[in-house]
Order: C-alpha cells, then structure tokens, then sequence
C-alpha cells in the first residue's frame, strides 16, 4: 500500500544508518518514530519519536502498531520475532524470514550454499565433536560466532585444529561457522534496492578496503571489469529474489583470481553505501524510504565518482585525546563531513566520515591524500 508523505513510519534501531533514514524521511514529507534503547541514539536525536525500550518490548511494539504506517530496520540484529508481531498489524519490509536468515552466520551461509550462491569452504560448528568432520583443506581459517559479531567482533584468525578449539573455548563454545580463509585481490560489494512490485535498482558496484575487520576506505566505481561487476550485480539481486526481500540490502563479496564468493550479507543499508548520499542521484537511505512506503525507487546512478573514508574513534584519542582539527576537512573544496552526533568517543567505533567526490578519474593517489587529512586531524 503506497503511503502519501506526512504518514509515520517506524525504524528499529537508533544507529547511524537510523538517522540517515530518518533524514532522508524527513526530505520527502515523512514522520519518524524510531525505537532504540540507547537515549543518545543518534537516530533518535532526529526522530518525531523516540521510543526508548528494548526491540522486543510488547508496549513498544504495540505503539508503533497504533501510531506507524510502515517499518523498516537499520541493523540485522532486530528480533525477527518482533518483525513478525508489528507484521501482523502494519507494513514491514524487509520481512522477518529475510531477517532471521542473514543475521545468523549458519544461516546465511546455508541459504546461499542451497541455493547455489558461491560462498568459500565453511563448517558448522555447534559442539566440539564437530571438530571431527574439519578437513586440513579450511585452514587457515576464520572462526565466527553465527550471532551478534560485526565490524571484526567475535571472530579469530586461526591455523590449525587446536588453534580453531581454543577459539571455541574463548567464544564460550556459542555456535559459530569455521571459514577457510580466502586469498583476496579484491573486496566489493553491491547495494541494491527491491520495491514491492519487484523492480530492482543497483548503485554502482563499490571497492572496500578493511583495516583490523572494520571497513576504511570505500572506491566508488570498484576499479574491476565489466564482467565482475555483472557478475556480482547478478548474484545479489539472485539472493534479493530467493529472500523474497523488499527494501534495500547490501552483499559483501570476495574476489579471487576469476573467483567471486559471497562474504555477507546484510538486510539493511551499509556502510560502503555512504557515498552514495554525496556522489548518486538517490541515496541509499532515500530508496530504503522508497521501497517501504511503496513509491517508485529513484535513480541510484552516480554524478561523481567517489571515495569515502571512515572516522572511528580513535581519531579523537590519537595520539591523546582532542578534539580532531575539522578545519583540515572543511578547507577542502572536494570533501564533505558527516558526523553522526554521537556523544563519546572510543576505539573502532564509527563516529562519522569523509567523502570526497570529484569528475575526475580516481587513483590511488587520492586514496594516499585523503589517508593523509585523517593523519592531521
């Protein structure tokens, strides 16, 4: 059911990713209640409403149920039980189903196995006597918790059996998938938007580079040929058809030599789509508006190429705790700021980024003058 603007619309969970959304609501006319348990929630910050409770409180739920229109989340750790409960009564997108299956690792990696979606060499690890049935062929190898873990959280590089048996132990022996670790040229990853009707729109496939787990650089366009690009363009929007899903979703690959695997996916607008709201005509928070309101998705096409840097906590506490030197951003003439209101600052956590959009072809060395900016900040 399309809604018209001045309708309120519901989001679950208080992030960054949160506020983006409700900005971009804002933009086209819409109201925004948003339900986080964090009173500093930066989504919250700019909400209509902020509904202060846990994601799984009934008389939360219940208020959304009575004063909403329509639903949509920022992060894959929302209950999919809650989704099932407000999906009773009003609009949700994406569907609990989608959910439930993407935020557990075992899950996930099942579903794309099943469906014939490449994905690396990987074992379910629920007890020791699994260990048994772990081929020398997975290491070396990445043990990861199947919930809960993000940007590099809950996961340990291993060699061997022994290595992978003590990571287990360290995990409290909580169920986990053992991952044989991938030789990489290259990480991309593909944002993509699916209206009701079926439609579905890609921004331009991205380039990421990662330091310690978290995500720092993003090249948009990815410098890989046409074929990669289709290719991996394909296999999301396969998985985007298999979940049945409606709304914006982002999928993580690895490439290999002539190999593509998916590494993630994620029910929810990321992290490596943040160029989007500077360098495309809609961003990635306005086709997560589109699509759960039901109206047509815009054009995710880029007007500049783009590259965008994240800024984590430790900007503000390296080499000592300061207050980092904006001038040296806002002097630029090519480099926008985004800081997301958060209140304190601490290591690897997300506090903002740049993005620096430009007609030019891009090269390593913008790459090197940005990392630099960050270094005097």
């Amino acid at each position: 059911m399309k809604l018209v603007p001045k309708k309120m619309l519901a989001m679950l969970g208080g992030g960054q990713l949160g506020r983006y959304f409700v900005m971009a609501a804002h933009k086209l006319g819409y109201k925004v209640t948003v339900l986080d348990p964090d009173p500093e929630s930066p989504a919250g910050r700019v909400a209509d409403i902020h509904l202060n409770y846990a994601y799984d409180n009934k008389e939360a739920l219940d208020k959304i149920i009575q004063t909403c229109e329509a639903v949509s989340t920022e992060f894959e750790n929302i209950p999919a039980e809650s989704l099932d409960y407000l999906n009773k009564k009003i609009q949700v997108h994406p569907n609990a189903n989608a959910v439930r299956i993407v935020q557990n690792r075992i899950r996930e990696k099942t579903f794309l196995r099943e469906n014939a979606i490449p994905v690396g060499l990987f074992y379910v690890i629920q007890s020791i006597e699994d260990f048994n049935e772990i081929s020398q062929e997975c290491f070396p190898g990445i043990l990861k918790i199947a919930e809960f873990g993000y940007d590099g959280k809950g996961q340990k590089r291993v060699n061997d059996i022994e290595g992978a048996l003590k990571a287990f132990a360290e995990f409290n022996h909580k169920p986990c998938v053992l991952e044989k670790q991938i030789q990489l040229d290259k990480e991309v990853s593909v944002i993509l938007a699916r209206s009701v009707n079926g439609e579905i729109k890609t921004h331009p496939v991205a380039e990421n580079i990662h330091v310690n787990g978290i995500l720092d650089t993003t090249i948009a366009p990815a410098n890989i040929d046409y074929l990669t690009k289709k290719n991996v363009t394909d296999l999301a929007k396969m998985i985007a058809l298999k979940l049945n899903y409606i709304g914006v979703m982002a999928v993580e690959f690895f490439i290999s030599g002539k190999q593509i695997f998916v590494n993630e996916i994620a029910p929810r607008p990321h992290n490596s789509g943040h160029y989007t709201i500077d360098a495309c005509y809609s961003s990635q928070f306005d086709q997560q508006v589109r699509a759960l309101v039901e109206m047509p998705l815009g054009n995710p096409d880029q007007h500049s190429n783009a590259i965008m840097i994240n800024l984590l906590g430790d900007v503000w506490e390296e080499p000592k705790l300061h207050e980092p030197n904006w001038e040296s951003i806002l002097e630029e003439p090519n480099l926008n700021l985004h800081l997301y209101g958060k209140e304190h600052p601490r290591k690897a956590r997300k506090m903002g980024h740049i993005t620096f959009v430009t007609d030019e072809s891009l090269s390593h060395d913008h790459v090197e003058h940005l990392q630099n900016i960050k270094k005097r900040l």
